[in-house]
């Protein structure tokens, strides 16, 4: 009996993830994600009207065609988590394989919210809730195991898939927190009983492998400790304040509301993804929102929102899309006049969000810096912390599960080779 690891997307780039492991003839596909650099795509791009064959020329969504060169049946598509370089790309791949589609139940809602918004293809396969702690027999010789980790979104797993020949562990997108508001720590004992029954390969997140600042990334306690510190003045004074972060940040966007819950300001969140991830997240009660918190999601009820935030700017907090600087998101429009609400002087501008290194995020940043400041806006950046592991953290981890083989992932040839 052999294990063949196939590295279908994301192994020589951060995104498109997609991973084949192949048992004999049984073969499970880890994730299927897209490539958020491409065609400006960020949170609130939507692709549902464009076909895979042209995402995957334009190098958007992962080249499945390798997978016509693999004998086997695919036996499970497991998602493990709900960001969209892991999940994007399910509503243009996954009809061509006949297999459940396996995740958490919030992931599971995201991906079902995906697929009825398809428009080019239609997928059935069937979805699969496996909560954290629990196994599924998925063929006579594989057993999937979802074991709880944290990360920056709801109810991510490591998957390990029990073979005779020994578990293979998928942990693509983790950091080890102990102290998050809306997920519980990282299983560590279920991690170590693992890395005793014997690893034969694990294949691991190399995101922050180059770190040299944060060795041990910081918890989500640190960030809300720096949203206390910097939300304390502008929450006080009569000035418009706005709060931009990863729409999917749940744990985030629970400390922001929580933090502006004990002034007299509403709450309005703002934006198409904000409310897809936000309402889905309140509904299965993992968000819980104060009382003072609107979610305004299509066009005509967030420029309704915006004129009456506008209006009377020292009685709201904008939470919103665009840290990156995409100029079709919300806060670059803002920045730009093309929305009813006005950046005026000595208004506060939080970005609790780190920019993605690449050439098109840094120079569309820059120029929302530039507008925000021109407008007389202050700013406050990196009020943030990392949602991957540092390279403490996977030492860690290593000593924990023991494998016998290790696969760097989600990452360009330097964090691999790292």
């Amino acid at each position: 009996m052999t294990i063949e690891v196939i590295a279908v997307g994301g192994y020589e780039q951060i995104g498109k993830n997609m991973t084949a492991v192949k048992v004999n003839d049984d073969v499970v596909i880890f994730d299927m994600g897209i490539h958020l650099d491409r065609l400006h795509i960020h949170e609130d791009t939507d692709i549902s009207r464009m076909h895979s064959l042209d995402l995957i020329e334009r190098g958007v969504i992962p080249d499945d065609t390798l997978m016509r060169e693999v004998d086997g049946k695919v036996r499970a598509i497991v998602c493990t988590h709900g960001h969209l370089d892991h999940i994007g790309a399910i509503a243009k791949l996954a009809h061509r394989y006949e297999a459940p589609i396996i995740a958490t139940p919030y992931t599971i809602a995201l991906i079902e919210k995906t697929i009825k918004g398809e428009r080019k293809f239609k997928v059935n396969n069937p979805l699969k809730i496996l909560n954290p702690g629990e196994k599924l027999q998925i063929s006579p010789n594989l057993t999937l195991e979802f074991v709880r980790t944290t990360h920056s979104i709801p109810q991510t797993i490591t998957a390990a898939l029990h073979t005779p020949e020994g578990v293979v562990i998928y942990a693509n997108d983790f950091k080890f927190d102990n102290h998050q508001m809306v997920s519980p720590p990282p299983d560590y004992r279920r991690f170590r009983e693992i890395g005793k029954k014997g690893v034969k390969v694990a294949i691991m997140d190399t995101t922050n492998i180059k770190e040299v600042k944060e060795s041990k990334t910081h918890s989500e306690k640190i960030a809300r400790d720096l949203l206390k510190d910097v939300l304390k003045g502008p929450l006080e004074e009569r000035k418009g304040l706005i709060v931009t972060t990863f729409s999917s940040h749940i744990e985030r966007i629970q400390a922001i509301t929580k933090i502006a819950e004990r002034s007299r300001r509403k709450v309005l969140i703002l934006g198409r993804s904000m409310e897809r991830y936000c309402s889905i997240a309140e509904s299965l009660g993992i968000l819980n929102l104060p009382r003072n918190v609107s979610i305004y999601g299509n066009s005509k009820s967030i420029n309704k929102a915006l004129a009456r935030a506008n209006e009377n700017r020292t009685k709201y907090m904008l939470i919103v899309t665009g840290h990156q600087g995409e100029p079709d998101a919300l806060l670059p429009r803002i920045a730009n006049n093309k929305t009813n609400f006005e950046i005026k002087p000595g208004d506060n501008i939080v970005f609790s969000a780190t920019t993605i290194p690449n050439p098109i995020n840094l120079a569309n940043r820059d120029l929302l810096n530039r507008r925000l400041k021109e407008r007389g806006a202050r700013i406050y950046n990196n009020v943030h912390v990392s949602g991957h592991a540092g390279p403490e953290d996977l030492r860690d981890f290593i000593r924990m599960l023991n494998p016998q083989h290790l696969i760097p992932s989600h990452g360009d040839l330097s964090h691999l080779a790292a």
